[in-house]
């Protein structure tokens, strides 16, 4: 009997880290199910044979929209990226209650709303594992994003909590903390603050994701993985 094949839901998959992970999973065989704010996740959809719908982390609707279309397509949820854009930034104080709202509703919630409807496709399904993507800043704090540091060492927190819940149930939960990326342009003189000496690659963070979804990375739950060219002192 063949091997069932495997889907990957993927927020924030258009572009950037978000498409380097989906053309590397589609390598690796998944079936892809990609949302994103723009038209970006529709065209890679189409050429990766997956499907996709607009929409943005923070609105509960949109999470349950591609949701419904993945297991509308597929019938089974193997793995899932859970990646946004850019929280608000501003002086620590100057931050307004709304842009702090937003960033919880970007950063933890989107987490929370869609463990709670994926966990029970791989409850059945007897296993799954879950990436989310945050930042190599979430437990070295900096003042130019402080909405950012803030949530993502949140999702750190609630990963390990949800790791303790369902690692017997075979369901695992990381975070990748990734340094500076290619993805984005950055100041100059960025790569020369680096241990490495360069920016790094998202096809690099692609095949991170990719292992922490497979079984070879079947033992690792509830960390977060530093993909940063070693950049944050943490030991």
């Amino acid at each position: 009997m063949a091997e069932m094949e495997k889907v990957a839901l993927i927020t924030g998959g258009g572009r950037g880290m978000g498409e380097a992970i989906a053309r590397e999973l589609h390598a690796q065989g998944y079936k892809l199910a990609l949302m994103s704010p723009s038209e970006s996740c529709e065209k890679l959809a189409a050429e990766l044979g997956g499907v996709a719908s607009r929409g943005v982390a923070e609105k509960a609707e949109d999470i349950q929209a591609i949701f419904d279309l993945t297991m509308k397509t597929y019938g089974r949820i193997d793995a899932v990226v859970n990646h946004t854009g850019h929280p608000p930034k501003g002086d620590l104080l100057d931050i307004s209650d709304e842009d702090w709202t937003l960033g919880s509703d970007m950063m933890i919630l989107s987490l929370v709303r869609m463990a709670r409807l994926v966990t029970p496709v791989m409850l059945k399904q007897g296993k799954g594992a879950f990436v989310n993507i945050t930042t190599f800043a979430a437990y070295e704090p900096s003042l130019v994003f402080p909405v950012s540091c803030t949530y993502r060492a949140a999702a750190g927190a609630f990963a390990k909590l949800y790791s303790d819940r369902y690692a017997a149930d075979n369901i695992r939960m990381n975070c990748i903390l990734p340094g500076f990326i290619d993805s984005l342009d950055h100041k100059p003189g960025t790569a020369e603050k680096v241990p490495m000496k360069r920016l790094g690659q998202v096809e690099e963070i692609a095949k991170t994701a990719s292992f922490l979804l497979s079984d070879g990375a079947g033992y690792i739950t509830g960390q977060n993985i530093r993909v940063d060219g070693g950049i944050t002192r943490h030991v």
